[in-house]
């Protein structure tokens, strides 16, 4: 039975968030908001978190209380499999420096951010955190998986040889406010979502999808996976890593389709059974977080909607 930790009270801390202008970094400052704690983070144009003497430096003179490490260099199957050496050693360098410096400066909790992709290619589903390093990775996204497998493993190490108060929380595929929507980099909801909505916008009749639709994928909108990172923040004190998702998954192909119902885009379908499928089917075992307390509460429907409202506004402050 996993039971929550004593709390650990953000009440008047001073919280950084590492990757604060991202997606999930952003998000996270958002439900920051309810707790009465002081948020900071910081562009890469004042810090490169890959440089350890910039990373040093900066928290020194900051002196953060509570560490969010949301930073890293992130996309979808076609950057992982395009950017290798980038995808392994910037998240390396990112996690090591923040993680080490921690140390140096006594921060008192730090939750690192992993991915569902540091499981096995062929795992028993859903994937409990027991499955991790138990088979080969999907060659697909490997580099990124290697990273986030040894953030996780350097937190335990701290935790064993110091007793830092380091956690690490793996989510599943998140999407919604502040994505990338760049067809190059992004993920498979904001790719399909801008997809769809040029199809539309081009009065198209098809719509291209990589893959052949089969694989399952599980999905959390985003704000939703920031209300669960808080929540272990505060009472999750375990080496054990933690899954963070839905609990439910959806084919790519019904994904498809009910993006295009969101979208309004009425034309067919067409899929790219040449372009790689990744990983058949990964959906995250989430009980021992839903033992601790903490169940999810936006539908994908309604985030899909949410998140293409998003995209609409922020194309039009764009537009000339």
């Amino acid at each position: 039975m996993t039971e929550r930790s004593p709390e650990y009270a953000l009440d008047g801390k001073r919280v950084w968030i590492a990757g604060g202008s991202g997606m999930v970094g952003s998000a996270i400052a958002r439900q920051l908001t309810k707790e009465n704690c002081q948020v900071f983070s910081v562009g890469r144009n004042v810090v490169d978190l890959r440089r350890q003497a910039e990373v040093e430096d900066w928290m020194a003179e900051t002196k953060p209380q509570a560490v969010f490490l949301a930073a890293a260099t992130v996309g979808g199957i076609v950057a992982n499999d395009t950017y290798p050496a980038d995808f392994l050693y910037d998240n390396m360098m990112i996690e090591a420096n923040i993680i080490k410096t921690a140390h140096n400066i006594g921060v008192e909790k730090l939750l690192f951010l992993g991915t569902s992709c540091i499981y096995p290619r062929e795992v028993a589903q859903p994937i409990s955190e027991s499955a991790l390093l138990t088979g080969p990775l999907e060659e697909t996204n490997q580099w990124y998986a290697i990273a986030k497998i040894s953030g996780i493993r350097l937190c335990q190490a701290y935790r064993k040889q110091f007793g830092s108060d380091y956690i690490s929380a793996m989510p599943t595929n998140l999407y919604g406010r502040g994505d990338s929507f760049d067809l190059q980099s992004s993920h498979v909801i904001p790719a399909l979502l801008a997809k769809a909505h040029a199809a539309k916008s081009d009065g198209g009749k098809t719509l291209e999808v990589w893959g052949t639709g089969r694989p399952l994928r599980e999905f959390l909108q985003v704000d939703d996976a920031a209300e669960a990172l808080v929540f272990l923040m505060k009472y999750y004190s375990q080496a054990p890593h933690i899954n963070v998702g839905a609990g439910r998954d959806i084919s790519i192909r019904d994904l498809s389709l009910l993006i295009c119902d969101v979208v309004g885009f009425t034309g067919e379908l067409t899929f790219r059974a040449d372009k790689p499928d990744g990983t058949l089917r990964k959906k995250l075992d989430v009980s021992k977080l839903s033992k601790l307390g903490w169940q999810n509460k936006i539908g994908l429907r309604e985030g899909l909607e949410q998140t293409y409202a998003w995209y609409l506004k922020s194309l039009a402050t764009r537009a000339p």
